[in-house]
């Protein structure tokens, strides 16, 4: 990241996430932090899942701030709490750099390149990671740096693409029919910034065999939705959904091809909404800036 050392004369705003074991005093010490910095929390939400603590906090600054002090400051309250304390600064004037994540189906990156070479999509596609190579011919075709990350333990896997997460400097990671579940651990880490596309209208046929589950149970409308990660599995803020009927005529076959054309193309919608900043998320709800129309999570 280009960072100057002082910003005058506009708002910045920081997203600062902790993550760690539980204890007392964190989000006081944070928050005072911040305080006597003289920001401003717009935003703060924190959870704890068997004893590994997550927080997410929002602060703007009006004035001149200096970010070297800052995150020397953040570092030092990090060594002193014990926790991992991450710091992102929201620049609107920069474009946005994304990484896409992938197993071993290729639709969705497909359609999101394609929309990128042909300059409809605002942003810099930094890296693909696949749990496999399967992909890779893509990414090189593309000339976009590739990375295969396959462990079998999920926590080493999640450290390496966090390591390439932060080398790459990414504001926003797409998941392209990404076939690992992410941990609170990781997803804790970039709140609202991760998107992920799901072949269901959830919260109907949750899980890896929606398809199957419609097909088999005879939906007559069968859909896919792209929603924002949360540590909950499928249950994040819904940022769009879209449907097709399903015929009498219709296979599990033909079901599945219609549903991976749809899967691409509501995935790229989704993430040309956040390209373009006009997605907000309030308490669960996802409002999608310039239409009437709001999504429901």
């Amino acid at each position: 990241m280009h960072v100057k050392h002082t910003i005058e004369n506009q708002k910045i705003v920081i997203e600062v996430t902790v993550v760690g074991k539980d204890r007392k005093g964190i989000v006081a010490d944070i928050t005072n932090f911040i305080f006597r910095n003289k920001g401003n929390i717009e935003q703060i939400n924190q959870n704890v899942v068997r004893g590994l603590f997550g927080m997410h906090l929002q602060a703007s600054f009006q004035k001149q701030i200096n970010r070297n002090e800052l995150d020397d400051g953040l570092r030092r309250l990090s060594k002193k709490l014990q926790m991992e304390i991450k710091t992102h600064y929201q620049e609107p004037d920069r474009i946005k750099n994304v990484a896409i994540l992938v197993s071993k189906e290729d639709q969705c990156l497909l359609t999101i390149l394609g929309s990128k070479k042909k300059k409809e999509i605002d942003a810099n596609i930094e890296v693909i990671i696949g749990t496999s190579d399967i992909l890779k011919p893509i990414a090189d075709d593309a000339g976009i740096p590739f990375y295969v990350v396959n462990n079998i333990d999920q926590s080493q896997a999640e450290n390496q693409i966090l390591q390439l997460i932060e080398q790459y400097n990414i504001d926003l990671i797409v998941l392209a029919r990404y076939m690992r579940i992410l941990t609170p651990n990781f997803v804790w880490r970039y709140p609202n910034r991760i998107i992920n596309i799901h072949p269901s209208l959830l919260p109907a046929f949750p899980g890896a065999y929606a398809y199957v589950q419609a097909y088999e149970r005879g939906a007559k409308i069968v859909g896919c939705t792209a929603h924002f990660v949360t540590e909950d599995l499928d249950q994040g803020p819904i940022i769009c959904q879209e449907s097709f009927k399903v015929s009498q005529s219709d296979t599990l076959e033909t079901i599945k091809r219609k549903g991976q054309t749809l899967e691409s193309m509501t995935l790229l919608e989704a993430m040309k909404l956040y390209l373009e900043g006009r997605l907000e998320v309030y308490w669960g709800r996802v409002y999608v800036m310039g239409t009437k129309e709001t999504s429901h999570a």
